[in-house]
């Protein structure tokens, strides 16, 4: 039977897109308390099912696939830019395709506005009425208003109308940031993106019996399955390790592991082959929050993911691409010793305008893969990382990085680092790491 926490998930996910959803009235609804409700919408939130915007409540929103992950709906619009909806709330859950500056003549204007856009635009109130003609939301800058006639006409075709008190620069260079935000979070590839779904997964009951493990394997030609109750709640998993030589009329419960290693959809690929690889696990099963099963994993299909990685463009830089990416190898022709270069820009300092400790780990930990990967090609995870001396390093200083390899092995590998400025010793780091064949 479904939790009062469930019950409300579902509930939600059954309203109308654009309703609004209050604490109070679910509470009343449900038969449930108000604390439960809470925390149940906030669950709802997370899982990007509603949005709270601040003046005007939680309304239900449309889930977002994931090829329109780099899109925002309005709803986000607003409470990026700290803004105030003067009309057509029924129409925050909408996904907006572009936005579009209004720096010209209205009829100029117009012909760069197109329905489920968005117009950045001051106080004119002929492109306020034009926009939303066209089919394109409106977002007044500088925190004026707009005439209570253009407010109606806003609710009846469902399209919002933002007021926000910064000027248009800020805005664009805060919506731009957010877009980006979001291209970061596509370029990171996580279990949801990967996993074989629940209706393609082959698991096994509580309740049944090792002579179903069996017949399962005959049919599969598998010998990993999740074992889960009569509410799709994970509870372990059986390998032909535990069924080898038992009854095979006991049940599966009695023979299984219990308590297994789990992920959830949100995991990242790489932090789910950190797990597999330290704990020698071939399949992980992908849990929701409340530990009912989505699907699996496999080591093979985690590996496949982050070899496909590596061959992406990139798309959104993260801080450790813009270190990355001031590498440069200068090991000397002959030279057995790898030896990389990296300049430290205005990005990578901190407060203080010396590099900042997170920069040195990248820098330390992408010196150490490289190379432990000309030794071994492969994948790696590092397992533990020790920096034992560091000195400050000015902004605009190019680093010397001289990583040396201690001991590799098939599955292990071990890495010292030193870091020179201008031949003066700046950093010492000592990386562990697993390697993964591909």
């Amino acid at each position: 039977m479904a939790t009062k926490h469930e019950q409300i998930l579902q509930h939600i996910e059954t309203l109308e897109v654009g309703s609004k959803i209050s604490v109070r009235q679910i509470a009343k609804d449900l038969t449930v308390s108000e604390g439960t409700a809470y925390r149940a919408i906030k669950d709802a939130e997370n899982k990007g099912l509603v949005s709270t915007i601040e003046r005007v409540g939680t309304i239900r929103i449309e889930k977002k696939k994931k090829e329109n992950i780099e899109k925002l709906t309005y709803a986000e619009i607003v409470n990026i830019v700290d803004g105030q909806v003067l009309g057509g709330r029924e129409g925050l859950h909408k996904t907006l395709n572009r936005f579009v500056i209004g720096a010209m003549k209205v009829e100029a204007m117009m012909r760069y506005t197109g329905a489920g856009d968005l117009l950045i635009v001051g106080n004119r109130t002929r492109a306020h009425v034009e926009a939303l003609k066209a089919g394109a939301a409106v977002l007044i800058t500088g925190g004026f208003d707009t005439e209570e006639s253009t407010k109606q006409l806003a609710d009846d075709y469902k399209l919002p109308i933002i007021s926000t008190s910064y000027d248009t620069f800020t805005v664009a260079t805060m919506i731009n940031r957010a877009i980006y935000d979001q291209l970061i979070k596509k370029e990171i590839v996580v279990v949801d993106d990967i996993l074989t779904s629940v209706d393609r997964t082959f698991f096994m009951k509580t309740t049944d019996q090792v002579e179903n493990w069996y017949e399962l394997n005959r049919e599969t030609g598998h010998s990993r399955y999740p074992v889960v109750d009569e509410n799709m709640k994970v509870h372990g998993m059986v390998t032909s390790k535990d069924v080898l030589g038992v009854e095979r009329t006991i049940t599966i419960d009695k023979v299984m592991t219990k308590n297994p290693l789990t992920v959830n959809a949100k995991t990242s690929v790489a932090n789910s082959a950190h797990i597999m690889v330290w704990e020698g696990i071939e399949v992980l099963p992908v849990i929701d929050d409340s530990n009912r099963l989505l699907g699996i994993i496999s080591r093979q299909d985690v590996l496949k993911a982050l070899q496909m990685i590596q061959r992406q463009p990139q798309i959104g830089d993260t801080i450790d691409d813009i270190v990355t990416n001031q590498f440069a190898e200068i090991t000397e022709h002959g030279s057995k010793e790898e030896v990389y270069e990296c300049k430290i820009t205005p990005q990578m300092t901190n407060h203080l305008g010396t590099i900042s400790y997170g920069v040195f780990t990248t820098i330390v930990t992408e010196a150490g893969s490289r190379v432990l990967r000309s030794y071994k090609k492969g994948d790696l995870v590092i397992e533990n990382l020790t920096i034992y001396f560091i000195k400050p390093v000015q902004i605009e200083t190019t680093l010397s990085i001289h990583p040396k390899v201690l001991e590799v092995g098939r599955r292990f590998g071990k890495v010292d680092v030193e870091v020179y400025n201008e031949g003066h010793l700046v950093g010492k780091a000592l990386i562990m790491a697993q390697l993964i064949d591909r």
